[in-house]
């Protein structure tokens, strides 16, 4: 159980310092944003309580907005990703439904699984971000536009990164 939570934690500390040490400084144009620390909230566990996941969505963005400056854009997206992730998991779930213990991550489901969970979870949180960040519908096409390559290339640097992350066996 501890062991769980040191790895959870890990987790958090890890994506947080790639999005905001090495991602944040890569200079790829004004329309791709790519954000990995959203792969934290993605790994936690099916049945986590909504509230805490709501409060670790909140605490994740928080954190990243303190090192981006960004006053509250990434802790609002983040919250909104924690609130839309259980209807995500509900909408994809296996016709056997979830077994307790069971992890969002691809050696419990499959890459084919995994990849889809994450595209849903990442355009969702993405669509947010950039509207709230826009403030503004009149600005749609930019928004649209940002959204979309800012999702590609922040799904491919996820499963490169759950790629390396190494594969855990499911639990009997």
């Amino acid at each position: 159980m501890i062991n769980d939570y040191l790895k959870y934690l890990f987790a958090f500390v890890a994506y947080v310092l790639i999005q905001v040490l090495i991602i944040n400084n890569l200079s790829l144009g004004f329309y791709i944003n790519p954000y990995v620390y959203i792969l934290f909230l993605l790994i936690l566990p099916v049945e986590i309580p909504r509230w805490f996941l709501l409060t670790l969505g909140f605490c994740t963005g928080l954190t990243v907005d303190m090192f981006m400056n960004t006053q509250g854009i990434h802790a609002s997206a983040s919250v909104f990703l924690a609130y839309a992730r259980p209807f995500v998991l509900s909408g994809i779930a296996p016709r056997d439904s979830y077994e307790p213990g069971s992890l969002p991550v691809p050696s419990h489901f499959g890459f084919v699984w995994f990849f889809r969970y994450a595209a849903i979870c990442v355009v969702v949180h993405h669509i947010f971000l950039f509207t709230v960040e826009a403030f503004s519908f009149n600005r749609l096409g930019p928004v649209v536009l940002k959204t979309i390559l800012s999702s590609v290339f922040s799904l491919a640097l996820i499963m490169i990164i759950r790629l390396f992350a190494g594969s855990r066996k499911k639990r009997s």
